[in-house]
């Protein structure tokens, strides 16, 4: 765990095992925490790294024009900072973006790519729900109360409700470093500004992409189209399981990343 300065910022970073190194790249408003239930499972196997992306958690938070590309360079400078010249690569939603961005432009530093709750951006992803909108504008009145509302489409079925616990770990996370509003807008911005649909053709890592069938945010058909987009690439779909796919069902998430990058 530490921080290294990788150009105009400070990027907070954890590694966890030994092996081949395997980077998770989170989501918007999401910092490394979010991957409590990958680290244990997969750093027995990986040389596993987590960090903050810029605008949230303990990175710098800069109040300037954010986009995928610096999130992609963020990356590349974050691993050749601390020597890992390749790795393997998994991004989620928002870091899903980021992933296919670093694979584009760093094809010689991605060794696989796994492609989670996301799209390829643009005019011609399927959008977010009119539904989803209608929940997450009417937000709430504290932080606390608009993390509610967001998990509560984020979740596939019955979760919220089975694993309260977990829910209520993920609401202290978030509101015991609040991530500011405007660095929020500027991660968001970022990701409503991507488009890569006429060029995620030229991805040459293997490529696994992943969603979950009832996901609210990102419609898996999303993960269909992009599948189709990346020559080769793979398509698994998890039943009745939302955006948050990979912490629901995280043992059958586990064991398929594991069967992919072995």
């Amino acid at each position: 765990m530490g921080k290294v300065h990788v150009g105009d910022i400070d990027i907070h970073y954890e590694i966890h095992g030994s092996g081949e190194p395997l980077v998770l790249i989170e989501g918007l408003g999401y910092a490394a925490w979010m991957w409590f239930k990958q680290v244990p499972e997969l750093s027995k196997h990986f040389q596993v790294i987590i960090f903050d992306n810029r605008g949230v958690g303990n990175t710098d938070k800069p109040d300037m024009e954010y986009s995928i590309k610096m999130f992609a360079e963020d990356t590349a400078g974050l691993l050749k900072a601390l020597g890992i010249p390749r790795a393997y690569i998994l991004g989620v939603s928002m870091g899903g973006f980021i992933a296919q961005e670093f694979a584009l432009a760093y094809p010689e530093m991605a060794k696989k790519l796994i492609l989670c709750s996301t799209s390829f951006g643009g005019p011609h992803m399927i959008p977010i729900p009119e539904r989803t909108l209608q929940i997450m504008a009417q937000g709430g009145r504290t932080p606390e109360e608009t993390f509610r509302v967001g998990l509560s489409v984020a979740v596939g079925g019955n979760y919220l409700q089975k694993k309260a616990d977990e829910m209520e770990m993920i609401i202290g996370w978030r509101l015991a470093n609040i991530q500011p509003r405007y660095a929020y807008m500027r991660q968001f911005h970022a990701g409503a500004g991507f488009d890569a649909e006429e060029r995620v053709g030229r991805i040459t890592a293997p490529t696994l992409v992943m969603a979950g069938e009832d996901d609210q945010v990102v419609p898996a058909e999303n993960a269909r189209l992009l599948t189709a987009k990346i020559a080769g690439a793979r398509l698994e779909l998890f039943p009745g399981a939302g955006h948050l796919f990979f912490i629901e069902k995280a043992a059958e998430f586990n064991r398929k990343v594991l069967d992919f990058l072995r």
